[in-house]
């Protein structure tokens, strides 16, 4: 499997450290597959489309699918960049044909790791106590609710919440 790795803008500028572990966990968890970084990719378009530039966003929209339409699966460790590939690209897309291949193949990190590979535990340890924020690109989006942690150990009672 030829897996194309997606830095998105934010993580390249702000956060680079996150995208070298995403490398490194790729490359642990699937030995078996190519981890490919296309020196070409850009930003997904997210950010000129908030902003109102829909003329900017369809040009990186295009530039993305062309870039990434070779791989069997791409990765990112962004829920926000991988919803704003599958649900608004189509509205932006020049080749429709390309992206509606090229959709179903783009995927959250956590997503990729538990649903296409069937991870569903690294091992190791933390022993330290976190918090966890549940994105709402990733829960509204792409319905990761349970991807990165099951509901019935992380639950949360209401009363807890509500105090």
């Amino acid at each position: 499997m030829r897996i194309a790795l997606f830095i998105p803008c934010y993580v390249d500028r702000c956060y680079p450290a996150v995208g070298r572990a995403t490398l490194r966990l790729l490359q642990a968890l699937c030995p078996d597959s190519e981890i490919v970084f296309p020196t070409k990719q850009t930003c997904c378009g997210q950010p000129m489309l908030n902003a109102g530039c829909a003329d900017a966003s369809r040009d990186t929209a295009n530039h993305f699918v062309t870039t990434f339409s070779g791989f069997d699966a791409v990765v990112a460790p962004s829920a926000s960049c991988v919803a704003m590939v599958r649900h608004h690209y189509a509205d932006l897309v020049s080749d429709q044909s390309a992206y509606a291949a090229l959709a179903p193949r783009v995927f959250e990190l956590c997503q990729f790791l538990v649903e296409q590979r069937g991870i569903r535990s690294i091992g190791g340890r933390f022993a330290h106590r976190v918090g966890l924020h549940r994105g709402c690109h990733g829960l509204r989006d792409l319905g990761q609710g349970a991807s990165s942690e099951s509901r019935k150990q992380c639950a949360v009672p209401a009363e807890i919440l509500l105090r």
